[in-house]
């Protein structure tokens, strides 16, 4: 292979076999900080050429970039280094020398990319590592005569490594070469500060002493040390974490990185960190073969942290050091960690750091070695580390564990056993403590231990000294006390999730300040974030807090507390349209907010972010106003994007809280509320009852804009009921009350209800009219909730007058579906799909016709809106008997006189009687029955059979 670039991509994929090598990496090594505008382009045509020249499916290709398939014996990099490791593990020379046969020269020695440089130094750097050792078997069996020749070349190619022409020195004083020996110390010396401006080392310089006094001119050296094993007992029965150790193995521990390796694992207390790191130096050790060190840096322990100073002297001794040999001045005492863990091939596992500065001395500096750091703190300051946040278990992997430890009971009782684990909040220190009382208890069932698990976990989490709240307490205790005050508070805090506004409000903090809290404790994994600017405490951790925060005055968690649902109150009242606003504030009363620094940029999306939260407000508020005024706060939004079952649970307790209040304005406005879950539930007499309960009370209070929305609402519900005399009565009365009250418009939803009332009637133009004038309403109001619908009523009844095309009614729909997905207005959604498909179907499109209807009816069925199920299913049925599918047809007019029936719809019974007997054959007495019912039905409402019947 001739092509430069060619050469340069290949070198780089062989440098890291069976890896996916970033696209972005492979530029930089062909052209550096200056790609040209065709870099991508020109890289493809590299791999291209290199498909063609190599075997078929060697050349891997990513999303994110290319590698190559390498077998084990494919790679003379990967066969020298399996060769020198089983050479180092059996101390054979000849072995090591067949190994260093392999050898031809400098790696990648023609390629000048910077990239390529630097990873053939770590390929140069393990050859000079192996030359080393070889060259001290070769001195301990007494050979330096032969050794000379071979060290003189090779220190020649490594001048300024140490210990290659300490050996070379030691090898010519041995073969009776002194003056041969001190000149090649002299030289050392000049090159070392010519090029460092050091001094040579001091074991060097101690060789040198020897030479001159005669000391090591005879006898073999001795015999290199035993591996040092100083790793504590792991468990024997670890579990899950696949997907960690996987890329840890695969990625950050692959060794195939220049310099030394660092892997930094943290997570909160009892996540398993030090287990893991355990795991990883029993799977990875054999790569370091001369030593295996731990220190324990009581970063969080009931003791100080370790010192430095302290943690270089364990790590020496555990190299064997006597204590005298270990210098007493700080920098001494770094240099020679550095200089003894350059010999080695080694691990070293530092735990429980306190921070990036305790252990920035204690890592290994050279080629060839690893340190797993593990800390519950985030490491932000070590550079060129690589970070393995831990979470909690997966669900199987934390039953697993718990099987592990406990046995048989726990896959006897797999329900109890997942809830157990549920408790423990899947964190690993919990279940081990759990499984532990179980295995301790023979004559338990799961379900007992989850009896006791049920009030409070954390009590039943300990098992002798350990416990779990023990282990939060030591990363709790170490806060300064503004983080300890947010955290307690935090216990406070009702709901699930929380942002930096509403620790704002509950700390009585600026917005900045506890957003630095916040990342603080984030960093010490006390609080997680699992999406930006969203966190949460884990289970136990909430638990723990709310501990803490029961030691608090009461009068100081009731202030945190109304002053979070004060906040949260104000920001739902800013998500509202402008337009609704106005209702909204005047049912609340005008409230004033106790914060108003603390602005919601996005109200819609936090309220939204927000919801899963609500109950739990509501519920915290207890029988404060905050109980009702929140779900009335929150209804609109609720309402429109189709979460009932929120608004049935928020309105049911905000009415519960309303009258034990005693307010009739405030059981007014929540009777108002609740009523619309019933009416799209299609239980109208509920609703009914509701709204009647709303109106006396408003007009009791003489709150004549109130009374005049639940007047549109019921007028809403009598539709629905098919009593088109009484809906029309209430416009009129919304008209008159809103007369006296000194306002000469009608608001859109009662336009709205007079459109439908009319076109019901067959009176379409007529219905167009007050369509209309909803039109012009809802543009001088900015009433965007309202336009989607607007626009559908419009098109529906120009294309029904013959005055609007069916391809500008399609345009009509397609800016309604506009409107929705900027409002969020799923009902409305609904209504059209629905009216594309009945164009669809008037167009003969009966295919695409079908998949709007089916839209349309999922999302009414999602939304449990049962006056909308009948009319979208009385509608599909309609196209699928025009398609000619009777059977079809007749299964989905069941369907809709099912829905209708259960709502007590009489419109859409109506309808869906005569559609199911059209579906009949003719003169079958079934059909004549159901026309017979509709025909009955639509002369109660005031409509004829022929207007009624119209599709």
């Amino acid at each position: 292979m001739t092509a430069g670039r060619d050469r340069i991509v290949l070198a780089m994929l062989l440098l890291h076999p069976n890896r996916i090598v970033g696209a972005g990496e492979l530029v930089d090594a062909l052209w550096g900080s200056t790609p040209p505008a065709t870099a991508r382009g020109q890289l493809q045509s590299c791999i291209s050429r290199l498909r063609r020249i190599l075997p078929a499916g060697v050349i891997l290709t990513d999303r994110a970039g290319y590698g190559i398939r390498v077998e084990p014996d494919e790679l003379d990099a990967e066969v020298f280094a399996q060769a020198i490791e089983k050479a180092r593990a059996d101390g054979d020379p000849v072995a090591y020398r067949a190994a260093l046969a392999l050898w031809r020269g400098p790696a990648c020695a023609e390629l000048d990319a910077p990239a390529i440089r630097q990873a053939a130094a770590v390929l140069d750097e393990r050859y000079a590592l192996a030359v080393e050792d070889w060259a001290g078997l070769e001195l301990a069996a007494g050979r330096e005569r032969e050794l000379t020749g071979e060290l003189t070349a090779m220190v020649e190619r490594f001048p300024l490594r140490e210990r290659l022409r300490g050996q070379l020195i030691l090898a010519l004083a041995r073969s009776g070469r002194q003056a041969d020996a001190l000149t090649e110390f002299r030289r050392a010396r000049r090159l070392l500060a010519d090029e460092l401006g050091i001094e040579p080392g001091e074991e060097l310089q101690e060789l040198h002493r020897g030479i001159l006094k005669g000391e090591t001119a005879t006898g073999p050296a001795p015999r290199p040390a035993a591996p040092v094993r100083c790793l504590p007992r792991t468990v024997g029965d670890f579990t899950g974490r696949h997907e960690q150790v996987n890329r840890l193995l695969a990625g950050q521990l692959a060794g195939d990185e220049a310099g030394p390796l660092v892997a930094v694992i943290d997570g909160m207390a009892g996540s398993g960190k030090t287990t893991l790191a355990l795991h990883l130096a029993a799977l990875v050790g054999d790569r370091y073969p001369d030593a295996h060190l731990f220190v324990d840096l009581q970063g969080h322990s009931e003791r100080d942290p370790v010192e430095p100073g302290a943690a270089l002297v364990t790590l020496l001794r555990q190299l064997g050091l006597a204590a005298d040999d270990i210098p007493l001045e700080p920098m001494q005492r770094v240099a020679c960690w550095r200089t003894e863990a350059a010999r080695r091939r080694l691990l070293v596992v530092l735990d429980n750091a306190a921070s990036s500065t305790q252990i920035a001395d204690l890592l290994p500096t050279a080629p060839g070695s690893l340190a797993l750091v593990t800390s519950r703190r985030r490491l932000a300051g070590l550079d060129g580390a690589r970070v393995e946040s831990l979470p909690v278990l997966t669900p199987d992997e934390a039953v697993a564990l718990l099987a592990q430890i406990a046995g048989d009971r726990v896959r006897e009782e797999p329900e109890a056993a997942a809830e157990v684990v549920r408790r423990c909040g899947l964190l690993p220190l919990a279940i081990r403590l759990a499984g532990a009382r179980l295995a301790h208890r023979p004559r338990w069932r799961v379900a007992d231990l989850l009896r006791r698990l049920s009030e409070a976990a954390l009590p039943e989490l300990a098992a002798e000294d350990r416990t779990v709240t023990g282990a939060f307490t030591l990363t709790y205790r170490q806060l300064r006390p503004p983080l300890q005050r947010v955290f307690r508070l935090l216990g406070v805090y009702p709901g699930a999730d929380f942002d930096a506004l509403a620790v704002a409000a509950l700390a009585d903090l600026a917005r900045d300040t506890a957003e630095e809290m916040l990342d603080d404790l984030v960093d010490v994994h006390l609080v997680d974030e699992p999406e930006p600017g969203v966190f949460r405490l884990h289970d136990l951790m909430r638990e723990y807090a709310g501990m803490l925060a029961a030691e608090l005055p009461e009068a100081d968690r009731a202030a945190a507390l109304t002053a979070v649902l004060d906040f949260q109150l104000h920001a739902a009242i800013a998500a509202a349209i402008p337009s609704h606003r106005l209702i909204l504030v005047r049912d609340l009363g005008a409230p004033v907010p106790a914060r108003p620094d603390l602005v919601v940029e996005d109200p819609i999306a936090r309220l939204e972010r927000e919801r899963p939260n609500l109950v739990a407000l509501v519920e915290a508020a207890g029988r404060t106003d905050y109980a009702w005024q929140l779900p009335r706060a929150v209804w609109h939004l609720l309402f429109y994007r189709g979460y009932m079952d929120d608004i049935r649970e928020l309105q049911e307790r905000a009415l519960t809280a309303a009258e034990a209040s005693g307010s009739r304005s405030a059981i007014a406005t929540t009777a108002n509320y609740l009523a619309s879950v019933y009416g799209r539930a299609g239980q109208n007499d509920r609703a009914e009852e509701y709204l009647r309960l709303s109106i006396r009370l408003r007009e009791e209070l003489g709150e004549i804009a109130g009374a005049a929305v639940g007047y549109s609402n019921l007028g809403n519900i009598l539709l629905s009921q098919g009593r088109l005399t009484e809906a029309l009565e209430t416009v009129q009365t919304v008209i008159r009350l809103r007369t006296r009250f000194g306002h000469h418009t009608t608001p859109s939803p009662m336009l709205a209800i007079a459109a439908d009332i009319y076109t019901a009637l067959g009176q379409p133009e007529r219905a167009l009219h007050y369509a209309r004038r909803r039109l012009f309403s809802t543009i001088e109001n900015r009433e965007e909730g309202q336009l989607a619908g607007t626009l559908l009523s419009l098109q529906r009844l120009r294309y029904r007058l013959g005055t609007l095309s069916a391809a500008a009614a399609h345009r009509y729909i397609d800016l309604a579906l506009w409107v929705t997905r900027r409002t969020g207005y799923q009902s409305t959604t609904g209504d059209a799909h629905n009216d594309r498909a009945r164009l669809l179907r008037d167009e003969g499109r009966y295919a695409e016709a079908i998949g709007e209807h089916r839209r349309a009816v999922e999302i009414s069925v999602r939304l449990n809106d049962v006056r909308h199920q009948a009319g979208f299913r009385h509608d599909y049925a309609v196209t699928l008997r025009r398609l000619g599918d009777r059977a079809g047809a007749r299964a989905m007019f069941e369907e809709s006189l099912r829905v209708a029936g259960a709502g007590r719809n009489p419109y859409w019974t109506a309808r869906a009687q005569r559609g199911l007997a059209d579906c009949l054959d003719q003169g079958d007495p079934e059909a004549d029955r159901l026309r017979a019912q509709a025909r009955e039905i639509f002369e109660r409402m005031g409509l004829t059979e022929e207007i009624a019947a119209a599709d």
